[in-house]
């Protein structure tokens, strides 16, 4: 465990000969890795025909970073971690303390304060058309995800059914608002819990056949089920228009007091002496779908407190031994797909207000694999893990197209926002091998005897903990 010789300050040979060992290696796979990715791409010439163009500039730099960085982490940081460890369990102290400070303590109500002043704020200091971005990529683009992440989580997180399928739903819920609001003209808020129900129905609709299915032929029946829908929605021009989508769909209002259409007379600016810009609208759409990712956390709360929530998690963790407590696994299944189709379909109406055009290419599998990604990299059944990774991954990937100064160092060629899928592939593996359980890997009951007890996720495997 001594790979640090700590008298001397000096580090050991062998320890430094094995870094160097695995460097060298972790520099070849990267190698091997990026040579075709990075290390050669393809431009237009004048003659409009495509060129290799050799970056093997570029392509060092990656190998490097990967050989520095397995070295640092074989020679300095795992042996700091090891020798921690020892001495913790030399003085047999425990992983995790039970003690919360006041970060941990009051976490929530920050977060929730911040949240509640973050519009306002950024508008406050930098003016209506300066917050636009901030309000929209980094506000409601996030707080989407988070909603269907935490609908998802009901499915995967509390019931154990993976759903590889959940875009459709998302599908669902954004077409049900444009056709609904184009031929019939229903406001937003007849419209919302319309779109939710209606999802809400087709996720009976997929439970169905997939009672008696779990594990992979489940996600491969979900699968195919997300495909369906999109391909459904392409191929039936006469109602979605296909490919080229549907446009010009209708705006949120407040309670239809007051509109954000120009040249109304209950436009809201003209309210309000305003000047006319269309930050108040995304000011306005923040906290919607902060209101809604609230009901969506306050339900699924609620839910797991009671019996069908209990439920959902005595079939996560053995559905056989489910089945003989007297739990009837059907109507199990059917409530948690429902309930969780339910949310996908609040949070495509609101896409489909929020964008005002849909079509297919927003509904792809990849959305479905970023959605589930999210869920287990925050960890499953956790609301605040699953936030955070939201956070980490839909506003980390907004955050490269703000990182031009990157182009200083990779060239100006460079173009940081065509390699967010990349650092998300990476962002992972690293999270998935140091956090296997997510960011807040603790498994706490719903129900519980004396006393409330967290297991640390270090010390469980999934369905066994």
């Amino acid at each position: 465990m001594a790979n640090i010789d700590t008298s001397s300050g000096k580090l050991d040979a062998a320890l430094v000969q094995k870094g160097l060992k695995e460097a060298f290696f972790t520099g070849l796979i990267a190698l091997g890795m990026f040579v075709l990715y990075v290390g050669l791409g393809t431009q237009q010439n004048i003659n409009n025909e495509l060129i290799i163009v050799q970056r093997w500039g570029l392509l060092a730099v990656f190998v490097l970073i990967a050989a520095i960085g397995r070295f640092i982490m074989v020679v300095f940081v795992r042996p700091h971690l090891d020798q921690r460890k020892l001495s913790k369990a030399r003085h047999g102290e425990l992983e995790i303390s039970t003690e919360k400070g006041f970060l941990r303590t009051h976490f929530l109500k920050i977060a929730l304060a911040f949240l509640l002043v973050y519009p306002l704020a950024t508008a406050y200091f930098l003016g209506p058309q300066g917050a636009l971005k901030w309000v929209d990529n980094f506000g409601i683009q996030i707080l989407i995800y988070v909603m269907l992440a935490w609908g998802l989580n009901i499915v995967v997180g509390l019931a154990g059914l993976l759903d590889l399928g959940y875009v459709a739903f998302y599908a669902v819920g954004a077409y049900s608002y444009a056709l609904l609001s184009a031929h019939f003209g229903l406001s937003f808020w007849v419209l919302l819990p319309l779109a939710g129900i209606f999802a809400a129905l087709w996720g009976v609709i997929l439970g169905f056949p997939v009672l008696r299915l779990r594990g992979d032929y489940l996600a491969i029946v979900t699968l195919a089920f997300g495909e369906i829908i999109r391909l459904v929605i392409v191929n039936w021009t006469e109602v979605t228009k296909g490919t080229f989508g549907i446009s010009g769909i209708a705006k949120a209002s407040i309670f239809g007091i007051w509109t954000f259409d120009v040249g109304k007379a209950n436009n809201f600016t003209k309210a309000f002496g305003l000047p006319s810009s269309s930050a108040y609208y995304k000011i306005f759409l923040f906290y919607v779908i902060l209101a809604l990712c609230m009901l969506t956390a306050y339900v699924t709360i609620r839910l797991r407190r009671m019996p069908i929530g209990r439920a959902w998690e005595a079939l996560r963790e053995d559905e056989i031994a489910c089945r003989s407590l007297g739990i009837n696994t059907v109507t199990t299944k059917l409530t948690a797909f429902a309930t969780g189709a339910m949310f996908g379909g609040f949070a495509g109406s609101f896409f489909a207000a929020r964008q005002g055009f849909v079509s297919p290419e927003s509904f792809v599998f990849l959305e479905s694999a970023v959605i589930l990604a999210i869920v287990v990299l925050g960890g499953m059944g956790s609301l605040t893990g699953i936030a955070i990774a939201a956070v980490v991954m839909v506003g980390g990937t907004e955050v490269l197209r703000e990182m031009d100064f990157l182009k200083v160092v990779f060239g100006p060629e460079f173009t940081p926002e065509l390699y967010r899928m990349l650092l998300f592939g990476l962002a992972m593996v690293v999270v998935m091998l140091f956090k296997p359980r997510g960011f807040v890997g603790s498994r706490e009951p719903t129900a519980f005897l004396k006393e409330r007890k967290a297991v640390s996720g270090s010390f469980t495997k999934e369905g066994h903990g």
